[in-house]
């Protein structure tokens, strides 16, 4: 058994999955209840599961020498320092599929939630009020901007469509749109867009790639969400624009520090801010988890994977 590859689970994952994790050609160690325990394992890691609490730096690559997959139950991987892990030839697998539906639906909720002004309307009802004139707008015949127009872009782009509204995209990675969407250079989104949703994975080539530049070219009265990640958008650009009035309004999962720290911005009465939830529901977690491992286990057992991220450089 000590021969056995060493396994260590260091984030919450779902607990059918690391049972079937245990029932593999492997030794498993679940340190998601103790992170200060993660440091006494990791000399003889093989490999390593993680979410989003644990930042696998090279300070932590170092401390594991044996170390040959980490494994992020989930879409993003920018807490894994791929410049450390390409070189060391440890190879960084990912659940690219698991959440598109959580992230999808709470995309489509947070467009209804800004056009149709709704948590104003909760908040008066609640402070005793009775508010029934006309506020709002229909999503039906709007056009949403896509920035990104990966797999979870293009779930919501489907279920908006049933709404009523259009679509166009842009993406630096896509071409031509499997399911025929519009694809436009960012300025030509920005100024069509009477919803800009971001979907795109965080470079340092896109770093800020909203900032005060690209909300003067949005058109009045539009709105952003942001779903993605949060050093996507100048948060302080995007405090203008609302304050300006550019912006109707804003909805973040995501946020440039988190928690975020920005006090301005998150009580803003135009801003509808949540706590990176997009893929918190139960199910996505359940398939978060079932698909990380079921990748570990093919990765113990010699069999080729299916869900290698690439090496710094190619695709996010």
């Amino acid at each position: 058994m000590a021969d056995l590859p060493l396994v260590i689970v260091a984030d919450p994952i779902d607990r059918a999955a690391v049972d079937a994790l245990r029932a593999g050609p492997c030794r498993v160690i679940d340190a998601s209840g103790d992170p200060t325990s993660l440091a006494a394992s990791l000399p003889e890691a093989w490999g390593l599961i993680v979410r989003s609490r644990t930042k696998v730096t090279s300070e932590l690559l170092a401390q594991a020498p044996r170390l040959a997959l980490v494994a992020r139950a989930g879409v993003g991987v920018d807490n894994v320092d791929l410049a450390t892990t390409g070189p060391r030839g440890i190879r960084v697998v990912n659940a690219p599929s698991a959440a598109t539906t959580s992230v999808a639906e709470l995309t489509v909720a947070l467009y209804l939630l800004l056009v149709r002004e709704l948590l104003p309307a909760v908040a008066a009802t609640r402070a005793g009020k009775w508010e029934r004139g006309t506020r709002g707008h229909e999503l039906a015949g709007k056009t949403v901007g896509y920035v990104g127009y990966g797999r979870i872009a293009r779930e919501v782009a489907r279920r908006a469509a049933a709404f009523g509204a259009r679509a166009v995209a842009y993406d630096p990675f896509v071409s031509s749109a499997p399911d025929g969407t519009k694809m436009l250079p960012l300025p030509d989104l920005l100024a069509a867009a009477d919803l800009v949703s971001l979907h795109a994975a965080l470079t340092p080539e896109n770093h800020h790639l909203l900032d005060a530049a690209a909300f003067a070219r949005m058109r009045p009265g539009a709105c952003l969400v942001n779903v993605a990640r949060g050093p996507l958008v100048d948060e302080a650009a995007l405090l203008a624009a609302l304050e300006g009035g550019r912006l109707a309004g804003a909805a973040l999962d995501v946020y440039e520090v988190e928690p975020p720290m920005n006090r301005a911005l998150l009580e803003h009465p135009r801003v509808i801010p949540t706590p990176h939830l997009g893929a918190s529901t139960e199910e996505a977690q359940r398939r978060a988890g079932r698909d990380v491992v079921d990748e570990v286990l093919r990765a113990l057992r010699g069999e080729p994977l299916t869900a290698l991220v690439p090496a710094p450089g190619g695709r996010p």
